[in-house]
């Protein structure tokens, strides 16, 4: 099957979708400034947080853990890291307020219309490491306007294994070519790739803050690539 017989397109997320990185240190200086630290880079904090994501779900993964769903995950490292940083003085419900960040995280500017014209050909969905309460909240939040939202959490697997990929096609009702993963990650596109799903690379450069090198380049295995939400509409026709 070609990219013209694709019927859904599954997002990445974090990164992709939405500005983890901005949002988290604007949701952190704005704690820091209530509760009077003025001590942390609150963008390293940022990094450092989300940093520690992929160790904690590769354990999981590869069953060094039970099934442990990101916001539990996120708070495993966010208390290792108010340690690490000399943050004192938060309530359990300022702690479990602050974990919620990333329930609350702004898109990219060109997310919203670009899905809104997706959305006008194509079935779009989530498919993201996030549970679902997260990725529901955040949907809400952002104004992200999915049809539907599928998170590893159903499959209790993590991408890159291919239970998520495939269970996706399935839910969605439809041949796994069908089906197109849209992300600003490689190693994400290649995994799907690997399951029969066709690739949209969006890079986001800024994902990480503006002094880290991000891989942008095109490929020949990429089926569309695309700088935008809204140029890969164009490309697809919406």
């Amino acid at each position: 099957m070609s990219v013209s017989d694709v019927k859904a397109l599954t997002f990445d997320v974090f990164g992709t979708v939405v500005d983890w990185r901005g949002s988290i240190t604007k949701q952190g200086e704005a704690l820091g400034k209530a509760k009077g630290v003025t001590t942390v880079d609150w963008a390293e904090f940022a990094d450092r947080w989300r940093g520690g994501y992929r160790p904690s779900m590769d354990k999981v993964r590869k069953g060094e853990l039970p099934w442990t769903n990101i916001d539990s995950l996120h708070r495993t490292i966010l208390d290792e890291l108010l340690e690490e940083f000399s943050i004192t003085g938060l309530t359990e419900e300022e702690k479990v307020g602050f974990n919620k960040s990333w329930h609350r995280l702004d898109g990219w500017p060109d997310s919203t219309p670009g899905l809104t014209r997706l959305k006008t050909k194509f079935l779009i969905s989530t498919l993201s490491n996030g549970n679902v309460a997260l990725l529901t909240n955040m949907g809400k939040y952002a104004g992200l306007p999915w049809d539907c939202v599928l998170s590893a959490e159903i499959f209790h697997h993590y991408k890159r294994d291919p239970e998520v990929y495939k269970g996706a096609a399935e839910i969605l009702g439809l041949p796994i070519e069908q089906v197109m993963m849209t992300a600003a990650h490689k190693d994400d596109l290649k995994a799907a790739k690997e399951t029969g799903m066709k690739t949209a690379f969006v890079p986001r450069p800024g994902e990480h803050g503006p002094t880290r090198d991000i891989d942008t380049t095109n490929e020949d295995w990429i089926d569309v690539y695309a700088s935008s939400f809204e140029e890969l509409a164009e490309k697809l026709g919406c």
